[in-house]
Order: structure tokens, then C-alpha cells, then sequence
């Protein structure tokens, strides 16, 4: 249904505000639109360049029961800034501002539209860098990354975004401006809003200010791929690496077909082969890791270890980074169909990508399997005939198995992308009936008229039902 949106000239002048068929519907739609399905068009974007702006603007939808979807680079996968009942989409953007850098106390101050890799731009010249930087960084702002706490190759020995993220400013629903979190490295003062607000996908607050933590930039990088005969050799090494307490910076597994479709794409000369690719960061003594990761490697059957200079590291990292958009392109007849990213505890990886693959195999289906597998995380997709009913359901089936599968394992439906539309029939499988509830109360709380996001993580908005707040004339 359709929403009176012009109150929002009042709020923020014509200048940020969109009522044109085409920045409406370019806002009804993310990276994950042709897998989850296309978002309903808003009925007017908005374009704040404050948190002011986004106060105004929040205070008065609330007031309207009109809904507003948080939207940036539209990167995301499971279809977290696509609006669901139209409304408002409030695309952040415009607030792009690196507002203050602290070397001394390893922290910057960002607007939530700053684009990752801006973030270690504004800080490599003081010798600083932000290290839990997802692998789309470079085309995905860090409002984004703090709504999904999104994650990255260097998880492993880095942590994910909330690890990092110090103090936030944030907009509730009514337009009311709340700080979580501390400047100081930690703080036992009062609930932990800041965490409640991380990885919440705009459904609880818009972040207008992020204070974030950084890392001084290791003396030492070195990094190189191991071959293995079979991927569950690979699996094995990189269980047996993590638990025996290598010091890596990245660890990311590739299986022979990802590889590829890799060298397909890009032109690289990749072998056709399972392999884990890593980098180790050290300020001395990174040999030591290295052949220690090395002794590892030999007991699981390692066919080659071979460390590369600072170019051919480059073109494996693209490799890897590009993968996406290689599974995309690879076969002019079968597409993707759901970028999977369950996680599960190190010692099941191997346990998971075993049984993807033997489903792929049941059904005569190709299902790619690489990520970042020294924190248990796997990416993985069905490539199918989207023209074939048949085809498309077998996909599905295998889908859902894996996650399925994750949970049982003592993992999760994701490890980075969030909840979304895609992945909220999970939830209560993943957390049980009552924690769900314990979700929904909070919600309620702090959005008792729905209006930040509604659609989204909880599995009876599948069926597209508002939890509370229609349009009212008030």
C-alpha cells in the first residue's frame, strides 16, 4: 500500500527528497533482489546529510505510521535494505564525513555512509588500519557493516565489525538521538545498547556516528596457497591449523570448481584444485608461523605450499575477492541461487562442506563452496536452470538442507550477511521459539509502531504482516 509522503519536503527541503520513478525503484532493490525477489518500490527517498536530518525525518513517519527502510551502497544479500511496505527508503549515503582521527588512541569518528576502505585510506598515513573490513569494503559502507556486524578473511584473527565499533550515535525510531558504548575500550556501565544496535539491520536504530577501533599495520605480511589433493584434505588442514594455534591472518579454503570458475573470469592460471590460500601479519618472527603452518599442512597431505611475492599475493586475493561475481558468469545457462553463508564451531568445517557437497552430488548439482574457513564460515550456492520449476525447487532443497544442517552442527544460518528477508524462517529453528519472543519484545520496545525496517529477521513477516502500525491520519 501506498504512503502520503509529503511531509518529507517539510523535514529536509526538495534537495533530499525523491518522489521520480527512478530513484524509487532503484531503492526497491540490493544485490540480493534477483534471489530474494523483488522489493516493493518506496513511496520516496530521502537523502539525509545529519543526524538531525534523520531525527526529523524518523519523528515525523512515527508520528504518520509510515515505515522507513535504511538504505546505502545496497550491497547487501539477503535483501536487508529492500523495503517491504513501501514507505520511506532513507538512503545514507550523503553522510559520508570522516568526522575526527585519534592516532593516539587508535580510534576514528565516521558517518555511516563512509565507504569501507576509506576508513584505512584516512588512516595508513599514521600507520593505522581498520582490520575487520569485509572483502566488498571497497564498494560497501561502514553503516552497512555495523547494521549486518559483517565480517571479513581476516575474521580469524581479527574478529568481526562489532569487535571493533567502540561508541555509536544512533536514531531510534521516534527521532530520539541515544549514544551506546564508550570511547574508552570498555565499559560495564549500564545495558550494552551498543552491541543490541550492532547487526540489528536498521530495525531498532539508524547509526549516524560510529567511533571505531583500529590496528597498528604489521611489520610483516607474508602470505602464499597451499594445494591439497581432495577439499576435505584442505577442510581437515585448515580444523587442524586453527585448533594447534596458528597465528594467520587469513585462511580461506577454495574448492576445484571455485577455482575455475576464478580463472575463467578473471584469466588467472589457478589449478583446478581444492586449495586454502593465507596471509600471515606479524611485527616479528612471521617465519616461525609460517613453517609452523607449514608442519601442519604436511600432515594433512599438502601437495605444494608456495609463498608469493606481493603481486602474485595481489591476484590470489582478487581471486578469491571476485568469486562472486565469477559464479554469476561461469555457465550463460545456470546462475546462483542463494549466496549461502552458514557458520559453524572449526572442528564441524570439514563435517559441512562434506555434506554440501554430497548433496550436490545426490542431485546431479554443481555447489561451489569456498569463504573465510578459519572461523568455521562457508559461502556456498546451488547453480540452476532459474527457467526450470524442477530445477530451481532441487536447488531450494539443497539450500535449506545446508543451513539446516549448520544449525544442527551448533552453527548459524549466517555468519555475515544477517537475517534479512531471506533467512527468517531460521530464526526460531537457529534460537528457539522463546529467545525469538525475547527479540520480538525489544523490538516492540523501542519500534512499538513498526516503523524502522518492518519485513525484516522475524519469520511471521515472511507472510508480509506489519507487526503493529497501519497509516493513521494523525
Amino acid at each position: 500500500m501506498g504512503y502520503d509522503c509529503e511531509f518529507l519536503t517539510d523535514c529536509l527541503g526538495e534537495g533530499n527528497v525523491s518522489f521520480g520513478e527512478s530513484a524509487r525503484e532503484s531503492h526497491a532493490a540490493d544485490w540480493a533482489a534477483d534471489e530474494a525477489g523483488t522489493g516493493v518500490t518506496p513511496d520516496a527517498v530521502v537523502w539525509p546529510e545529519s543526524t538531525d536530518d534523520v531525527s526529523a525525518v524518523l519523528e515525523a513517519a512515527n508520528d504518520r505510521g509510515v515505515p522507513v527502510t535504511p538504505y546505502a551502497a545496497g550491497t547487501s544479500l539477503e535483501g536487508n535494505a529492500v523495503p517491504e511496505y513501501a514507505g520511506i527508503s532513507m538512503d545514507l549515503t550523503r553522510m559520508n564525513d570522516v568526522l575526527d582521527v585519534r592516532p593516539d588512541d587508535f580510534q576514528i569518528d565516521v558517518q555511516p555512509g563512509v565507504m569501507g576502505t576509506a576508513i584505512d585510506d584516512a588512516v595508513s598515513g599514521e600507520g593505522l588500519f581498520f582490520p575487520p573490513l569485509p572483502s566488498s569494503g571497497g564498494i560497501s559502507t561502514i553503516g552497512g557493516m555495523i547494521a549486518n556486524d559483517a565480517s571479513g578473511m581476516q575474521t580469524v584473527k581479527y574478529g568481526e565489525i562489532a569487535d571493533w565499533v567502540l561508541e555509536l550515535e544512533a536514531v531510534l525510531a521516534d527521532g530520539s538521538v541515544v549514544t551506546a558504548g564508550s570511547k574508552a575500550v570498555k565499559t560495564s556501565s549500564g545495558y550494552n545498547l551498543k552491541e543490541l544496535l550492532v547487526g540489528s539491520e536498521g530495525t531498532l536504530g539508524v547509526v549516524t556516528r560510529a567511533t571505531l577501533e583500529l590496528e597498528g599495520i604489521p611489520q610483516q605480511i607474508r602470505g602464499g596457497r597451499a594445494i591439497f589433493p581432495t577439499l576435505d584434505d584442505a577442510a581437515e588442514a585448515v580444523f587442524d591449523a586453527v585448533r594447534s594455534g596458528v597465528d594467520v591472518a587469513k585462511i580461506e579454503l577454495v574448492d576445484a570448481i571455485s577455482a575455475e570458475m576464478a580463472n575463467d573470469y578473471l584469466g588467472t592460471d589457478l589449478p583446478d584444485a581444492p586449495m586454502t590460500f593465507v596471509e600471515f601479519h606479524a611485527n616479528h618472527g612471521v617465519q616461525e608461523e609460517i613453517d609452523f603452518c607449514r608442519t601442519i599442512f604436511e600432515s594433512h597431505d599438502v601437495e605444494r605450499f608456495e609463498l608469493a611475492d606481493e603481486e602474485a599475493m595481489d591476484e590470489l586475493w582478487k581471486a578469491r575477492s571476485e568469486l562472486a561475481f565469477a559464479l554469476q558468469t561461469w555457465d550463460p545457462d545456470l546462475k546462483p541461487l542463494h549466496p549461502g553463508d552458514v557458520t559453524v564451531p572449526i572442528s564441524e568445517l570439514p563435517a559441512i562442506i562434506r555434506y554440501a557437497k554430497e548433496l550436490g552430488a545426490e542431485h546431479d548439482k554443481i555447489v561451489p563452496c569456498f569463504g573465510h574457513a578459519g572461523d568455521g564460515n562457508v559461502h556456498y550456492t546451488t547453480l540452476v536452470d532459474r527457467d526450470d520449476p524442477d530445477d530451481v525447487a532441487v536447488g531450494e532443497q539443497i539450500y535449506e538442507a545446508v543451513v539446516e544442517k549448520a544449525i544442527e552442527l551448533g552453527g548459524t544460518c549466517t555468519g555475515e550477511h544477517g537475517v534479512g528477508r531471506g533467512k527468517r524462517q531460521y530464526l526460531e529453528l537457529e534460537h528457539g521459539a522463546d529467545s525469538v519472543e525475547a527479540m520480538r519484545a525489544l523490538k516492540r520496545a523501542l519500534d512499538p509502531r513498526d516503523t524502522l525496517n518492518p519485513g525484516k529477521i522475524f519469520p511471521e513477516t515472511a507472510k508480509g504482516e506489519r507487526v503493529q502500525a497501519e497509516p493513521t491520519d494523525d
